[in-house]
């Protein structure tokens, strides 16, 4: 039998210990000259991440593709010009015409004598008075036809027959009952907007899930309740959807009415400048009426994505 015998250590021992342990337990120190200060430690940086770089194809996509297209544009303008001798102006002159314009286009010099400016707020203004007419009764109306299988039994075949009349066939009538320029303008701007906002607003109602009609029996909610918490958030998306496809009509039938009623709008406008011979200021008015529609299209989905659902922006 083998028995472990532990010695304890001698003092003097742990009094002196060896010099192998000593250097050991000695932390390292850096050289440095005799009663010179020990600089602290700098704090440990954290190593910074690598920058990705940018990505310049998003933004070469949105800027290459349409400059090509107004310089294909300005080539064809350019050639046709070129052939026809003179009588057609091309770009460099319309552009030279175009900083004359818009140099006062705010004058005024009688009735049939004003500047652009005048031209387009007139017509923006009846715009504004017959659209928002339009808006007044077809979203209610829409309500209506999608919410009742009777009223759109009813109203569809009417829809059907109204909507593809050309807009100037409806001024004739306007000017026979209203008796005034104006109010046939504003007239035929409210007769032609209506369809898309009757329609759009009927089609998204009747495209509202019946689970959610069904909770709403169940709770037995009222049909105001039903209206502003289910219908409206749900139809939102197809309101203004048709919203847009009507302010787009409106513009393009005012400057059509606005022809042949005369008075203050870019459409008598264009008509004067005709009967003047000045090509090059219909050009500009034709180039002003497409600036103002994309600013109105652009003004109008900035609307429709602020009060559009997620799901259905994208």
């Amino acid at each position: 039998m083998v028995a472990a015998v532990f010695h304890l250590p001698r003092e003097a021992d742990i009094a002196a210990p060896s010099p192998a342990v000593h250097a050991l337990a000695k932390p390292l120190t850096v050289a440095s000259a005799p009663d010179a200060p020990v600089a602290p430690a700098a704090p440990a940086q954290p190593a910074k991440a690598a920058r990705a770089p940018h990505d310049f194809s998003g933004l070469w996509l949105r800027i290459v593709p349409p400059l090509l297209g107004f310089g294909l544009l300005l080539l064809v303008w350019e050639l046709v010009a070129a052939r026809s001798g003179g009588s057609f102006p091309g770009p460099a002159e319309t552009w030279k015409q175009a900083v004359q314009v818009f140099a006062d286009p705010f004058y005024s010099n009688g009735p049939n004598d004003q500047g652009v400016g005048w031209n387009v707020l007139a017509s923006l203004q009846r715009v504004a008075v017959g659209f928002g007419l339009a808006a007044l009764v077809g979203i209610p109306a829409g309500f209506a036809v999608g919410r009742s299988v009777f009223l759109a039994r009813m109203f569809n075949p009417l829809i059907s027959l109204l909507r593809p009349v050309s807009p100037l066939a409806w001024l004739p009538i306007g000017l026979l009952v209203f008796k005034g320029a104006n109010p046939a303008a504003i007239w035929t701007i409210f007769i032609c907007s209506i369809w898309p906002m009757v329609i759009n607003t009927a089609v998204g109602v009747q495209r509202v899930p019946q689970d959610y009609m069904n909770v709403a029996r169940v709770l037995d909610l009222s049909e105001w309740k039903i209206l502003t918490r289910i219908l409206f958030p749900a139809v939102l998306p197809y309101m203004l959807t048709g919203v847009r496809l009507a302010v787009g009509t409106a513009w393009l039938v005012i400057v059509a009415a606005e022809m042949l009623t005369g008075g203050v709008g870019i459409g008598f406008w264009v008509w004067d400048e005709w009967n003047n011979l000045n090509v090059k200021n219909i050009i500009i008015a034709i180039f002003v009426i497409g600036i103002v529609g994309l600013l109105l299209e652009m003004a109008l989905v900035k609307l429709a994505t602020a009060f559009t659902f997620e799901e259905v922006k994208s």
